[in-house]
C-alpha cells in the first residue's frame, strides 16, 4: 500500500485504512465455482468473476508492467539497419505512431559497443512488450477493460515521465476499469475517452517538462482547451479535430467551489474538485491495459473510489448520465468488497470529512435503484443504520 506525500495542496489529511492487496489472487474457483450456481456461495449480481487462469494470467503482467519504467510508445516495432548517403550504416527502430503513420528513430551508428547494448536492450523490450500485448488480448476477449490507443499512449507517456511513481493518480472511469481488474470481475461496460488525471501534492520531480509537453509527447496531437472564462487559464487537454478525446488535470479544491489552482511543477493549471483530498488519502499501484502495452498507473483504493462516487454523484448536475454512472460504479464495486474484504468499506466511509457527510447520505438514499436489496452485507457496511433503503 503506497501513501501520497503529506505535502496537501487542498482539503483534508485522510490517513491510511485496509485496502485491496495488490497481489492477491482475487478470485479462488475452487471455492467459489461460477459453473452454477450453489446455495451457501457468494453470488454477486452486478458483477461476474474471471476465470481463476485469467486471474493469474493478469497478475503476471502486473508483475511485468510494474519492473518496466520507460513503456513503448508507438507499436513496438522492428529494429533495422539504414545506410545514408555518405556511408554510414546505422540502426533505427521502426514503428507506427498513434494515427497509423510509420517513424523511425535514429538508435546509434552500427559496430558501436554502446549503441550495440542499446540495441541489444531494446530487441528485448519489443520482444516483452509483443508478449505483454498478446495476453492483454487475450484477457480483453475475457471482459478486461482495456483503453484505446491513444488515451494508452497518453498515459504511458505520463508514466514514462514518472508521473504516477511521484504521486499523481489515474482517476475516473478508466481508474474504474483498472479496479475491475485487479479485483477479479468484470461488469456491465463503461465508454468513455476523458482520461482524469489528478494529484494531491506537489510533485517532487526535478525539470519537468510541462504536462503538456509531456502529453504531446505521445504522438497524440492534444492541445489546450480555452476556458468558458476566457481571463482563467486552461485545466483541460484535448485532440485535435472531431476526436473526442480529453485529458483533464485536477486537484483538490479547499471547499465546494469548482476553482482554477496553478500547478508550477507541471507548468499547468488544474481543476479544484470538492472532497478529491479524501479519493486521494490512499492509492494503489496498478497496470492499465492495451493492445498496445501495459504501463503501471496509481489509482484510489476501491472502497474510497465507491464511497467518492456516492459524495460527487449528489454533486453533479442531475441533467446529465454521470450521476447514474456514479452511483452504478458504486454500487458494483461495493457489493465486491463487501464479500470479500469485510471492514474495508467501513474505514472509507468513517474517513469521509464530516461537511461530506450530508453528500453521501443523500448518495446511499439514491444507490437504492442500482445496489439490490439482496447485498446485505453492501448495505450493511454503508448504510449500518439501515435509515436509508428506500427506492426512488
Amino acid at each position: 500500500m503506497t501513501r501520497s506525500s503529506p505535502i496537501a495542496r487542498g482539503g483534508a489529511t485522510c490517513g491510511q485504512r485496509r485496502n485491496i492487496p495488490q497481489n492477491e489472487i482475487r478470485w479462488d474457483m475452487a471455492k467459489y465455482p461460477t459453473d452454477r450456481p450453489t446455495v451457501g456461495y457468494p453470488m454477486a449480481t452486478l458483477s461476474t468473476p474471471h476465470e481463476r487462469a485469467l486471474t493469474l494470467l493478469f497478475s503476471e503482467l502486473t508483475r511485468t508492467a510494474a519492473e518496466d519504467a520507460q513503456a513503448l510508445i508507438g507499436t513496438p516495432g522492428t529494429i533495422a539497419t539504414r545506410r545514408n548517403a555518405q556511408g554510414t550504416t546505422f540502426w533505427v527502430r521502426r514503428y507506427s505512431d498513434a494515427y497509423g503513420k510509420r517513424r523511425e528513430a535514429y538508435l546509434g551508428k552500427l559496430g558501436q559497443p554502446d549503441t550495440e547494448a542499446q540495441v541489444q536492450a531494446l530487441r528485448d523490450k519489443i520482444d516483452t512488450t509483443n508478449a505483454v500485448i498478446s495476453s492483454t488480448r487475450v484477457l480483453a476477449r475475457a471482459g478486461f477493460a482495456t483503453l484505446d490507443k491513444k488515451a494508452y499512449f497518453a498515459l504511458a507517456s505520463l508514466h514514462n515521465h514518472g508521473l504516477f511513481s511521484a504521486g499523481a493518480f489515474l482517476i475516473g472511469s478508466h481508474a474504474y476499469g483498472a479496479l475491475l481488474n485487479a479485483l477479479g470481475i468484470r461488469a456491465a461496460p463503461y465508454v468513455t475517452q476523458d482520461v482524469d488525471v489528478a494529484t494531491r501534492s506537489a510533485l517532487a520531480l526535478p525539470e519537468l517538462p510541462s504536462f503538456l509537453e509531456m502529453l504531446q509527447a505521445s504522438g497524440v496531437e492534444l492541445f489546450e482547451i480555452p476556458a468558458l472564462n476566457r481571463r482563467q487559464p486552461s485545466t483541460s487537454f484535448k485532440e485535435r479535430g472531431s476526436s473526442r478525446l480529453r485529458v483533464d488535470l485536477l486537484v483538490p479544491s479547499r471547499d465546494e467551489k469548482y476553482t482554477v489552482v496553478p500547478v508550477p511543477e507541471l507548468k499547468a493549471h488544474a481543476t479544484g474538485l470538492p472532497y478529491l483530498a479524501y479519493l486521494l488519502g490512499t492509492s494503489l499501484l496498478v497496470p492499465i491495459l492495451s493492445s498496445h502495452g501495459a504501463v503501471t498507473v496509481r489509482v484510489p483504493v476501491a472502497e474510497r473510489f465507491a464511497v467518492h462516487k456516492l459524495i460527487v454523484s449528489q454533486l453533479r448536475a442531475k441533467s446529465g448520465d454521470k450521476p447514474a454512472r456514479d452511483l452504478q460504479q458504486a454500487a458494483v464495486l461495493l457489493e465486491t468488497l463487501a464479500e470479500h474484504y469485510p471492514g474495508a468499506i467501513e474505514d472509507a466511509v468513517g474517513a469521509v470529512p464530516r461537511g461530506a457527510r450530508k453528500h453521501l447520505g443523500k448518495g446511499v438514499q439514491a444507490l437504492a435503484k442500482y445496489l439490490p436489496a439482496a447485498a446485505t452485507e453492501a448495505w450493511q457496511a454503508v448504510d449500518p443504520r439501515g435509515k436509508r433503503r428506500t427506492r426512488g
